[in-house]
């Protein structure tokens, strides 16, 4: 799950609220936690913030469920040097967001990824969303990394477009992992190939979704489409006014953590929080 970062009223982070939501997570059957990717507001938090947000979920995790780290960003030789020094211990993998705002080419794309894998002592996860940065890595440059970097397990895959994923299955080795970065698309492409999800609405209700993850991989596609179009209207409200501010509007009403988030993001306005109310109350997650 692509776990939210809480804040309190004053802008701090909400320890006791992180501590609750990967309790929340743990106890509702995901299978491995993410910290510090796009949802968690990783880009305003500072570099003691993300430490002490790290330790908070490594502590209350206890080896439990494995956890990424998200480390990304779009000066190479930065990541480098973070990715060679740091502390590993508990953290299984990273999840590395192609670079945004400077535009490399595919070529440069494959170069970034290969200083990183070279650089990292522990896998990495590689990260498309071009929606957010700008860059679409193609399918044959995913096979690039794939094959050439050992270390690089995978791809969460956000483009959107369920043929370039499919295409993605197609040329990368069958060990690669793909998986989905968009809540709305992860049963289709779970019926194409796809390993798995990074999931923002499994934040709230990671037991449902996980179940309709594990019934698709067992194709129990019946079971799963159940689960699937129970939470899809749900899922198209909390994108309707932006990420996270939805998913974290969801989690105030089940009393999970407070809706807060740090500027420039806003919580979401009061007549999406009604319809998100309505649709709770009406499918019986809350009273």
């Amino acid at each position: 799950m692509a776990m939210v970062t809480p804040f309190r009223k004053d802008g701090s982070v909400d320890f006791a609220g992180l501590k609750k939501l990967t309790a929340h997570l743990i106890e509702g059957g995901a299978d491995y936690l993410v910290v510090q990717g796009t949802t968690g507001e990783s880009v305003t938090l500072t570099k003691e913030e993300k430490k002490e947000v790290l330790d908070t979920v490594l502590e209350a995790n206890n080896g439990t469920k494995p956890v990424v780290l998200g480390l990304g960003g779009n000066n190479t030789y930065e990541l480098v040097q973070q990715m060679s020094r740091m502390d590993t211990d508990g953290i299984d993998a990273i999840l590395s967001v192609t670079p945004y705002y400077n535009k490399p080419t595919q070529n440069g794309l494959v170069e970034h990824y290969k200083a990183l894998s070279e650089a990292s002592k522990i896998p990495i996860v590689l990260y498309n969303v071009p929606g957010r940065t700008a860059v679409n890595m193609m399918p044959d440059t995913v096979a690039r990394i794939a094959f050439e970097c050992k270390n690089i397990i995978g791809i969460k895959e956000a483009s959107g477009s369920v043929e370039q994923i499919m295409n993605v299955i197609n040329v990368t080795p069958k060990e690669f992992m793909v998986i989905s970065g968009d809540d709305a698309l992860t049963l289709p492409l779970l019926a194409a190939g796809c390993d798995g999800v990074i999931s923002v609405v499994g934040n709230a209700f990671p037991k449902e979704f996980s179940q309709m993850i594990h019934a698709a991989l067992n194709n129990n596609f019946e079971e799963a489409r159940a689960i699937h179009y129970k939470l899809l209207d749900l899922i198209h409200l909390l994108f309707a006014e932006g990420n996270p501010a939805g998913i974290k509007e969801v989690l105030a009403h089940l009393d999970i953590c407070e809706n807060y988030l740090r500027l420039p993001l806003v919580p979401v306005s009061e007549k999406l929080s009604d319809k998100i109310r309505k649709y709770l109350v009406e499918e019986e997650f809350m009273g």
